[in-house]
């Protein structure tokens, strides 16, 4: 799984460098979560600009790390989330759990 972490503070961003967020790739995303959302961290920007397709197991991925962050009263802010993707979360509702942004600065800002 190729992706990129930029820490900021109180707040990090996980840049996925991936097509697909599949049960290719969710496994080990999971476990990169399970290592990032830790109570120092209040905000974890997943940032989906290069992701054009999604399944179960990938939406799964994210509410872990929607899960982990909760714990601790922090919480998980989606970016550049393709049109695809965005229907599959309102299909499942998931738009009303996670917060989307146009870009990582609007993420950052709010």
């Amino acid at each position: 799984m190729k992706f990129e972490v930029t820490k900021n503070g109180t707040g990090t961003v996980l840049t996925l460098k991936e097509r697909k967020l599949d049960m290719t790739v969710s496994p080990e995303l999971k476990g990169e979560f399970i290592l990032l959302c830790r109570p120092t961290l209040k905000t974890l920007i997943v940032d989906l600009s290069a992701v054009e397709f999604c399944d179960s197991s990938g939406l799964s991925a994210l509410l872990i790390a929607d899960r982990l962050m909760r714990q601790h009263n922090g919480e998980v802010r989606l970016v550049g989330v393709h049109k695809k993707v965005l229907t599959l979360l309102k299909i499942s509702q998931l738009d009303k759990v996670f917060t989307i942004f146009d870009s990582v600065a609007k993420a950052q800002k709010d």
